[in-house]
């Protein structure tokens, strides 16, 4: 049997920005700070994230494992959905390499918090993600503020097989 090779995924998020939601992103409360409208917490970080997770494993996208339509996940916050990619992940039997998100926008200034956000995000998905921040210049609904965006590339490896206690009993 061949090794599985490992496989790279793209997730891209945007949601409108409201002034009467707390703002949630790259797994972090930002507060007085607006955030974005959605289903869940609108955390377009972590839902950039999901998405690259899901279709490096060729598990689908974001609206057809939680679809808007499932209650369970209406105000769920970005960590219970990666958590909840993690489980599939694990299942299907793959292990994150590393994953790098990048969010576009005005605010909240993503640089002040990168560090914990980079821990959030790393410790919900079990492995390493790099988080960064851009801004268009003025220019589209991003740079007008009226919205924020988010862009996540992810590697996922085939998970470890646990070893078989049979087989690592000693003696034989």
């Amino acid at each position: 049997m061949t090794a599985a090779l490992p496989r790279v995924g793209v997730g891209t998020d945007v949601h409108p920005v409201a002034a009467d939601r707390d703002c949630w992103l790259a797994g972090l409360h930002w507060p007085g700070v607006p955030g974005c409208t959605g289903h869940s917490d609108g955390d377009v970080a972590a839902h950039a994230l999901c998405d690259a997770l899901l279709s490096a494993a060729g598990l689908g996208d974001l609206g057809a494992v939680f679809g808007t339509s499932d209650p369970r996940w209406a105000g769920a916050h970005g960590g219970e959905l990666l958590a909840e990619v993690r489980r599939l992940l694990t299942a299907a039997g793959w292990a994150v390499g590393n994953a790098a998100v990048q969010v576009i926008g005005n605010a909240p200034r993503i640089g002040t918090r990168s560090d914990e956000a980079q821990r959030a995000l790393s410790e919900v998905v079990g492995g390493p993600v790099s988080v960064c921040r851009t801004t268009t210049d003025g220019l589209g609904l991003t740079g007008r503020g009226e919205g924020i965006a988010a862009v996540a590339t992810a590697l996922l490896v085939p998970a470890p097989v646990p070893a078989d206690p049979a087989n690592t009993a000693g003696g034989g």
